[in-house]
């Protein structure tokens, strides 16, 4: 047994050793400000996040040269003053040396990383971040740079100079940091990968501390003190069989390293993990467990997962949750849940059998040995029970796997499905071209078209779904508002700009614009029906008892994402975190909710001509204060040409002149009412783009890296109309969407001045402008009130001075327009200015805070050796 008062005599030496000069003290300084260059870069203010991903991505590259800085001289510097010899003959074994210098260095890294603890501060002070996810972070930065001090001190054991040590130390370290890339360019990539130190270290950076990852870096780390114990121990082999001895103890040393590699291999297949995020995001919710708990064990579900044995880089982590969870649900369904696992090759049967189930592979780009490729990759599973069938045909990266298994495994559970009729209209969900909307609904509900040309039955289906209902001719509105008075469950979808329209060629299916003449791809009506209303779609929201304005957008200067600060303020972002009131926290439908996007969506208000109806009107989903609405005219160009439809469009101005109101904005709102010949059961969404199927393509393969909540919100409706609950909290279960609060509260008062500033510019213009259009007139007027010219010759007169003034007016504005631009883009590029140095403040403040604390101690430490160097010495020897 190791006897500890002999490890700690020694660790005491050591640790004291590398604190007692200033060259410790600077390599702690350069760690903690290399470390926070890192974490604060660009790129940080770009994610918009509080957390350390840049730092995590170069993390086991900087630990690459300040862990064998550490180690370089723990046996180096003994071995050149001659001191190890001395060492080893203290009463002490070779364990208890190896044991005491080892825990010294990795003290002194602990203290290197406690410094960095100021990188904490810096993002609570500047937004709220996910304490679970800093704290496995750290442990994972702990538990590396444990492994590689083993790495380093076996370097520094094989030489007597420290210089030579730092660059051996470098190289050890080096084989399990690239050992992903050795293996692509040896061509076994995905088995090395999976040694690699990124690779076990992305969980700790996901807030997961996984079995596999701290037996990894834990067998590291004693491999490398098995490899240690053998070198020192060199002094004691006999000098005839020195040959033989390192071979046999190569052969342990292989077998030692098999072994580890094993128990790392076994800890990865069970797939067990400690969850610190705060949503636990990587745990079985309560109600998974609970319909899993509740199944039906004389009707057992099975799970056939299809998934390709080697995926690219970026499907490995969606693989391994995928399989992680699969094996969770196996376990706890027992036998009531089975799940089978298939491994699919492209070409093979197993391949055959997949796409019979409508599986079929996913094409994907990838990345590998510095070249783009595609791949051909498997990842869908299908639910069967002996009710009904259930196939998820990929799991992309953006895929909330929970649910989907969960929700498929609720619906094969069930004998009979709810049904959502979709109403037929110009947007056509159901037409040759579906809608991803109805193809997610499918995955639940069953889904059946509903004609509004006669009496809507809603004896057959359970709740409707009409999309643009301002299309449909006055006899089909008529049915519409006959279904809705009579209290059945609606969701309705309409939008003045609907851009989901759109194919790059302008709008040519708004509400103001004539009804599609049919035989587009967006038509379908028969030549020469009206829109009822002229699209105003008025007897329905007086039905329903709102204000909607088919002519009207609305839009937010609130973009809590700086990489899609190009898009225009009509690109509407409703955030929790920016804007408590984005979302209904009393609506089942939106109080799970953090993030959606609208695009040139309109508004809906409650109408006040109905005051004595008694119409329960709850907005759902709102702009922020920094919010206006433009009409028709503001944020319109017609006049373009929709090749697709064969028919004028219109495309939205680039910078139209917007005049915040100060007020929030409804882009959705749910109406009810129980008042009997009145009664209403009916959400209004202002926007059809929400459901375009860009959102539902970005869901499944997630390549924004941002999460909106579009497709929940959508189907959270649905399942609050339908009256089944069930998958709503489960559904809208993700990591809180954290923003960097702080910066965020600086830069919107740059730009909030800057709107000011352009209102103010184009106001200047306009009256400019006026000023000129008053000129023309009184010039028209002189000539007008001239009695002493004929007809004729007055009527010459004015033409020419009409001509005369157009022409001058229409070069004055001109010259205003393009003065007003150019004062526009001085402004927006004085904003930018302004956000680059607020960037670059934080990020020097941030990047020199964490050496303070390091120069504070050391400076204290050289002031006490001073001193206790003065007591030491004589009177007569010090110096005056």
């Amino acid at each position: 047994m190791p006897r500890f008062q002999v490890i700690r005599s020694i660790f005491r030496r050591n640790f004291s050793s590398y604190f007692s000069g200033v060259i410790g003290y600077l390599f702690i300084i350069a760690f903690v400000v290399a470390g926070a260059a890192l974490a604060f870069n660009g790129r940080f203010f770009t994610a918009n996040e509080p957390n350390l991903d840049q730092l995590s991505a170069w993390y086991p590259l900087l630990l690459l040269f300040i862990i064998p800085a550490i180690t370089m001289s723990v046996w180096a510097d003994e071995k050149k003053a001659g001191t190890d010899e001395l060492l080893f003959t203290m009463p002490a074994t070779d364990g208890e040396v190896l044991l005491g210098k080892y825990f010294s260095v990795l003290a002194v890294y602990t203290v290197a990383l406690l410094f960095s603890l100021s990188h904490i501060f810096v993002l609570a002070f500047l937004g709220n971040p996910d304490w679970g996810l800093i704290a496995t972070t750290y442990v994972g930065y702990w538990m590396a740079g444990a492994a590689l001090c083993a790495a380093g001190m076996l370097a520094s054991v094989m030489t007597g100079s420290s210089a030579v040590a730092f660059v051996l130390g470098v190289l050890f370290c080096s084989v399990p940091v690239f050992i992903g890339q050795l293996g692509g360019f040896l061509g076994f990539r995905e088995l090395f990968e999976e040694f690699s130190m990124q690779e076990q270290f992305r969980d700790f950076s996901m807030g997961i501390i996984p079995l596999s990852g701290v037996v990894y870096f834990l067998g590291f780390t004693l491999f490398m003190l098995f490899v240690n114990m053998v070198l020192i121990g060199k002094r004691h082999w006999r000098s005839s069989q020195r040959r033989s001895t390192a071979i046999q103890f190569a052969i342990r040393a292989i077998c030692v390293g098999i072994m580890l590699s094993c128990a790392t291999a076994w800890a990865g297949y069970t797939a067990l993990r400690v969850d610190a995020t705060s949503e636990r995001l990587f745990s079985l919710s309560d109600s998974t467990q609970t319909i899993l708990s509740d199944l039906d064990s004389e009707r057992p579900i099975e799970i056939q997962a299809f998934l390709s044995p080697d995926v690219p880089r970026e499907y490995v982590d969606t693989r391994k949750q995928l399989v992680g969870m699969l094996r969770q649900f196996d376990e706890l369904g027992g036998s009531k849940l089975k799940v089978r696992y298939i491994d699919v090759e492209p070409f093979s049967e197993q391949a055959e059998e997949a796409e019979h189930f409508g599986i079929e592979p996913q094409r994907v780009m990838t990345q590998r040995d510095g070249r783009r490729s595609e791949a051909d990759v498997f990842l869908g599973a299908v639910v069967i029970s002996s009710y009904d069938k259930v196939v998820v045909p990929f799991f992309g990266k953006g895929l909330p796997i929970e649910y989907e298994l969960t929700r498929s495994v609720q619906t094969v559970a069930e004998k009979e499905r709810h049904t959502v009729g979709v109403l037929r209209t110009d947007a056509q969900l159901t037409g040759s071209q579906q809608w991803q909307i109805v193809t997610e609904l499918k995955k639940q509900y069953n889904v059946k078209e509903i004609s509004p040309s006669s009496r809507i039955n809603a004896d057959e289906f359970d709740v409707l779904m009409a999309v643009l209902p301002s299309s449909l001719t006055d006899s089909e509105m008529k049915n519409l508002v006959d279904y809705v008075k009579s209290g059945q469950p609606a969701l309705i979808f309409d939008d003045p700009f609907p851009l989901t329209f759109n194919n790059g060629f302008g709008v040519s299916n708004a509400p103001r614009q004539p009804k599609s003449s049919g035989g587009g791809m967006m038509g379908g009506s028969a030549r020469g029906e009206q829109k009822a209303s002229d699209g105003r779609a008025s007897k329905l929201t007086q039905a329903l008892g709102i204000v909607w304005d088919y002519d009207q957008v609305v839009f937010d200067a609130n973009n809590p994402h700086p990489e899609f600060s190009n898009l225009p303020y009509e690109y509407v972002f409703a955030t929790r975190d920016n804007n408590a009131d984005a979302f209904s926290a009393d609506h089942v439908a939106t109080q799970g909710l953090q993030e959606i996007i609208a695009i040139y969506s309109g508004t809906v208000s409650q109408s006040n001509v109905l005051e004595d109806h008694e119409i329960d009107f709850t907005p759902l989903i709102r702009t922020s204060a920094e919010s206006g609405i433009l009409r028709w005219n503001e944020f319109v160009d017609e006049g373009g040409f929709n090749m697709f439809s064969m028919q004028s469009a219109a495309n939205p101005k680039r910078n139209p002149v917007r005049r915040m109101d100060s007020f929030a904005h409804a882009l959705a709102a749910q109406v009810k009412s129980t008042k009997e010949g009145d009664k209403l059961n009916a959400i209004y969404v202002a926007d059809i783009d929400m459901i375009s199927d860009f959102f539902f393509q970005e869901r499944n393969l997630g390549n924004l890296g941002i999460t909106f909540d579009n497709v929940p919100f959508v189907l959270n409706a649905v399942d609050s109309l339908v009256g089944d609950e069930s998958f709503i909290a489960l559904r809208s279960r993700r990591a809180k969407h954290r923003t960097l609060t702080r910066v965020e509260s600086q830069k919107r008062v740059f730009l909030e001045e800057a709107n000011r500033a352009e209102a103010k510019s184009d106001a200047d213009a306009i009256a400019e402008l006026a000023k000129r259009r008053e000129e023309l007139g009184k010039r028209v007027k002189e000539i007008q009130e001239n009695d002493d010219l004929d007809p004729i010759a007055k009527a010459q007169m004015l033409n020419a001075a009409q001509q005369a003034e157009q022409q001058r007016f229409s070069l004055a504005e001109a010259q205003i327009e393009q003065r007003k631009n150019d004062e526009i883009r001085k402004i927006r590029a004085q904003t930018n200015r302004q956000i680059k140095s607020l960037e670059s403040g934080i990020r020097s403040w941030a990047t020199w805070l964490p050496a303070v604390p390091a120069m504070l101690m050391g400076l204290v430490v050289f002031f006490q050796r001073t001193q206790a160097e003065k007591k030491n010495v004589t009177e007569s020897r010090r110096r005056d």
